[in-house]
């Protein structure tokens, strides 16, 4: 059952249905702004100044916009509405200017260019779905955290707004990537490993040296081979894929270093240490972790997430890709319109009605997990 049906026609009257449009049009616009990691500045002006024009109160910190935080009540618990600004650079294949929303055929029925999906359409409706509350008492804090840095797993972004020092510790977060409108009630971390396998060099004609490519490839073999014993009850096994490799100098040199990385995606019941401790152990390569604090996560049982999802029937799933969830240890379910196929490829793209509906699933989405407070 809809809580609030026919949100772009009439029963909701007029202004959710201006909302509507506005949000569609605010997304055509941020497509036309560069937006790469780490120079979010343009996009970010753009999206504040009209907040600032619709009355939305925000504060500007660092490259997050942040709404909500003047009419915290410290008795309330918190939900955060959370989508990111940023976007991946531009890569090969399009056939269309990725900074220009009437793609190839101007159907006004679709929206395209970088960042339409990945991740405006959650931002622009993240934005809609909290415009609709201002003006309603509900049981919890109503917070928009629009972030930065996403892309990149950058120190100004999630990892500092909910980290010790930044300004959100809340209760449940709703984090906004495409999902398709299904939810995400788990998430594999990311754990990439920089491997190095080190021989000594010799002429290729008399055979001499020890060879570091062939380390480096039984080492690949036993990596491919390992099976992690502990599985995941929701995601199974984790994932491993040795993704990159670079070796030698001249066709007769034997090679002295070979430098290879894995790509992992853990599951809850791995730390990243530990599956980079057990890797290690079947390797004579020497293994150096990018970063440790990529972890899984996992929607709490009994979390009023759950129930609020089951109240609307929305259909739940584990996902493969990471998001800020990694960053934030509070309860949260990951959902969003847009499909997560589309994201970093060319011709990216996110039609209207997605938006629509995604607009209308986080209205009806906090309007049902508002009868479990």
């Amino acid at each position: 059952m809809q809580v609030f049906p026919d949100l772009f026609g009439h029963q909701n009257g007029n202004m959710d249905k201006i909302i509507g449009l506005q949000s569609l049009n605010l997304l055509r616009e941020m497509v036309t702004v560069p937006s790469v990691s780490f120079e979010e500045t343009a996009v970010a002006d753009l999206i504040g100044s009209r907040l600032s024009a619709w009355g939305v109160v925000h504060e500007r910190l660092r490259n997050n916009l942040v709404a909500g935080l003047e009419k915290m009540d410290p008795e309330k618990k918190t939900l955060v509405l959370d989508a990111h600004i940023d976007t991946v650079p531009v890569c090969q294949g399009w056939t269309c200017n990725p900074f220009d929303p009437a793609g190839p055929d101007n159907n006004q029925h679709v929206i395209y260019g970088l960042g339409s999906n990945d991740d405006g359409g959650c931002v622009v409706a993240m934005i809609a779905a909290y415009r609709h509350f201002l003006s309603r008492e509900l049981p919890f804090n109503l917070i928009l955290a629009l972030s930065c840095e996403e892309e990149r797993s950058g120190e100004n972004g999630a990892r500092w707004l909910y980290g010790p020092e930044g300004p959100l510790h809340p209760e449940m977060v709703i984090i906004g990537e495409p999902t398709g409108l299904k939810a995400a009630t788990s998430e594999r971390g990311l754990l990439v490993i920089d491997a190095v396998a080190e021989g000594k060099s010799g002429h290729a004609a008399r055979n001499e040296g020890i060879n570091a490519l062939y380390i480096a490839l039984d080492d690949i073999a036993a990596i491919r081979s390992h099976k992690f014993s502990r599985i995941s009850p929701t995601m199974g096994e984790v994932h491993k894929t040795v993704t990159i490799i670079h070796s030698g100098t001249a066709h007769n040199v034997v090679p002295d270093r070979c430098e290879f990385t894995i790509d992992i995606r853990p599951t809850e019941v791995y730390t990243c240490a530990e599956i980079l401790d057990e890797l290690q152990s079947i390797c004579k390569s020497r293994l150096e972790a990018r970063n440790l604090n990529n972890r899984s996560s996992a929607t709490r049982s009994g979390s009023p997430l759950f129930k609020a999802l089951d109240g609307l029937g929305i259909e739940k799933f584990s996902s493969p890709t990471t998001s800020d969830w990694m960053r934030i240890d509070s309860d949260c379910v990951k959902i969003g319109p847009g499909e997560s196929s589309r994201s970093h490829k060319s011709d990216e793209f996110i039609t209207v009605e997605e938006v629509q509906n995604g607009i209308e699933t986080y209205i009806n989405l906090i309007g049902e997990l508002a009868k479990h407070f």
